[in-house]
């Protein structure tokens, strides 16, 4: 039997962290996507899904350090059916993806206005991208001159460091 699931979408909240007993990690969060379709009639109409994620180890843990409410993301895995007993005793159950490979696909200037979005800041809509902007534009540094004429060098932007080692990224 074949369970595959494929989905794009963006996140409806940001990643939950929790570890279990051995030190595993699992998050979850939520995706939503959308299909947009014409009806009988002939007008178009979309149709937004929301379905539950789960992740686990390592990509759980990169989720979470990366991914924010409304960050786009594709994720490969296997639908499961989760059970469990409610408090008043009513058997529940609902469908959701454990996912097995992910990829992110905001740019570098979407994922830093989320982040600025998210964190409680009360900024202009143009200061994030003002400021991503300004950072991906290489700074010049002034050259003595040479037979009289000035020469712009260009020096390549500072990127900041990462602690992961390459194996360890799921992409």
């Amino acid at each position: 039997m074949y369970n595959k699931v494929i989905l794009v979408g963006n996140l409806t909240r940001d990643v939950e962290m929790r570890y279990t007993s051995s030190g595993s990690a699992i998050g979850k969060v939520g995706i939503a996507t959308n299909r947009r379709f014409k009806s009988a009639s002939g007008e178009l109409k979309d149709e937004t899904m929301f379905i539950d994620l789960t992740f686990f180890g390592r990509t759980a843990e990169i989720a979470s350090q990366y991914l924010r409410r409304g960050s786009k993301v594709l994720v490969e895995g296997r639908l499961i059916l989760e059970q469990w007993v409610a408090q008043d005793g009513t058997k529940r159950s609902r469908h959701s993806v454990t996912v097995e490979s992910m990829q992110m696909l905001d740019t570098r200037a979407d994922a830093q206005n989320n982040q600025y979005n998210n964190s409680g800041y009360n900024s202009a809509p143009a200061a994030p991208q003002q400021q991503a902007s300004s950072q991906a534009a290489p700074m010049q540094q002034q050259a003595p001159t040479q037979n009289g004429v000035n020469q712009n060098i260009p020096q390549e932007p500072e990127i900041p460091e990462i602690d992961i080692d390459e194996d360890e990224i799921p992409f």
